[in-house]
């Protein structure tokens, strides 16, 4: 059994992106305090599992690791959860979890020191706010907002979400919009183009109100334009999660110009039918959606289209989504991603009750992403042939063979290209498109010089 040694500590980080970020600003302050990464889980003193409760499905996963980790946990660890789950069920997390031993929450990081020392020592520990306001919110200016993955990275640029969708507890969970500083965000993008990085994904709860809590009318655009030309050896930059009317135009310019920034539009719509939309306090502007996608795709012939859906929400009908689905069959998205309604506490949308059974939840997904499939297979179909740089993120030197992604493919949650050839990973090489399945490419990688 291997050996406990203190001040180390192990983190898993369940959920999206942005707990990925806040899982490293947890380390960073552990590591600041002294604290080392343990080279094992069971040699570490402290477990920290930083959770997700976006949604029911991912409340499962991270309180089966909680339990996981308590089933496991030695005398001499101590068992913390960290984020969205901590925040929002306390209680029953207490309950639910045997030998937990602390909590954190979403927007308190800097907390999990006072924690840690206070559970070394003994002592009582420090409570856990009920709710986020912004004089509880303790920022981590000095520390690095993002996570490296290869030679890709996810840069967090706000906290907290405004908006007020009918279904989400994110603001709840969050707490409100709170921007990062412009020069805090150039000082960690510097930093990794510094360490070589190619990739930059741009994330927040919503991208396009970056700035507004500072009273910014065009936040997101003053950041890219400020951005970009001081990390000109990064040669991607993606804008993920981005809201529906809030493109203003000159971050529509900035997606045409032929620079850095990908041609890459992720905007969840979550529904096509406007009753719908207004039950859940969405944009419900469908002649807007049409239009704008219209433009964008006659302006950008390069553009790359990500949404993501919901169906049986409360509300929905047959008739919706019928038009939901004739919907997505016209506009024949790159990528879409599609979630069945989860009753969320103490949101507008818990008053509507849960009505539409589970079967039919999943058999209407299972309905949009069978259709999403035979539309992604013709549209990567028409891509064989082209060239496109492939950003490395693996490969078997024996086999000859290299995995990556091209433009059109976000990290983890967009297809991958299988190629004929070595490169090695972190870098960019050239790939010619052999063929197509109906979410991921084949290829073969060209020579440096073709």
């Amino acid at each position: 059994m291997a050996k406990i040694v203190p001040q180390t500590y192990s983190i898993i980080s369940l959920g999206c992106a942005k707990n990925l970020v806040d899982s490293n600003l947890i380390a960073q302050e552990l590591s600041a305090a002294g604290y080392q990464p343990a080279e094992k889980a069971a040699q570490a003193q402290f477990l920290i599992v930083n959770t997700c409760g976006f949604i029911h499905d991912a409340r499962d996963e991270s309180l089966q690791a909680l339990r996981k980790q308590a089933k496991n946990k030695r005398s001499g660890q101590y068992l913390l959860a960290a984020g969205c789950l901590s925040q929002r069920y306390q209680e029953q997390l207490l309950n639910d979890v045997p030998n937990l031993d602390g909590m954190i929450g979403t927007r308190n990081l800097r907390a999990i020191l006072p924690l840690a020392q206070a559970l070394k020592n003994k002592h009582t520990l420090p409570p856990l706010p009920e709710s986020i306001n912004a004089a509880q919110i303790l920022p981590l200016p000095e520390r690095a907002h993002f996570a490296i993955q290869g030679a890709s990275a996810y840069m967090k640029i706000a906290d907290g979400c405004r908006r007020e969708c009918a279904f989400c507890a994110i603001p709840q969970i969050k707490g409100p919009l709170l921007s990062r500083p412009l020069q805090e965000v150039l000082r960690d993008a510097k930093a990794l183009q510094k360490l070589g990085i190619l990739e930059i994904n741009l994330i927040a709860q919503d991208i396009t109100d970056y700035g507004k809590d500072r009273g910014e009318l065009d936040g997101l655009a003053s950041l890219l334009d400020a951005l970009l030309p001081q990390i000109k050896n990064i040669p991607w930059v993606r804008l993920l999660y981005t809201y529906p009317g809030s493109l203003t135009p000159r971050v529509l310019e900035l997606l045409a110009a032929e620079n850095q920034l990908l041609p890459y539009l992720d905007m969840p719509l979550q529904h096509a039918s406007e009753p719908v939309l207004r039950s859940m306090r969405r944009p419900a502007n469908m002649g807007w959606v049409y239009d704008t996608f219209a433009q964008l795709q006659n302006r950008i012939p390069t553009l790359v289209t990500r949404t993501t859906l919901i169906v049986g929400y409360p509300t929905e009908t047959e008739k919706d989504f019928q038009t939901l689905y004739d919907f997505v069959k016209q506009m024949q998205f790159d990528h879409l991603g599609v979630f069945t309604f989860s009753a969320e506490r103490d949101t507008p949308s818990e008053a509507l009750g849960d009505p539409i059974p589970q079967d039919l939840k999943q058999e209407r997904q299972a309905t949009i992403m069978q259709l999403q499939a035979e539309l992604s297979a013709k549209r990567l179909q028409a891509l064989i042939g082209n060239e496109y740089d492939l950003l490395v993120e693996g490969s078997d030197i024996k086999q000859e063979v290299s995995v990556g992604r091209i433009y059109r493919d976000a990290p983890e949650i967009d297809g991958l290209v299988i190629a004929n050839g070595f490169a090695s990973p972190g870098t960019m090489a050239k790939v010619r498109i052999t063929g197509s399945t109906e979410h991921d490419l084949y290829g073969i990688l060209l020579p440096a010089n073709d």
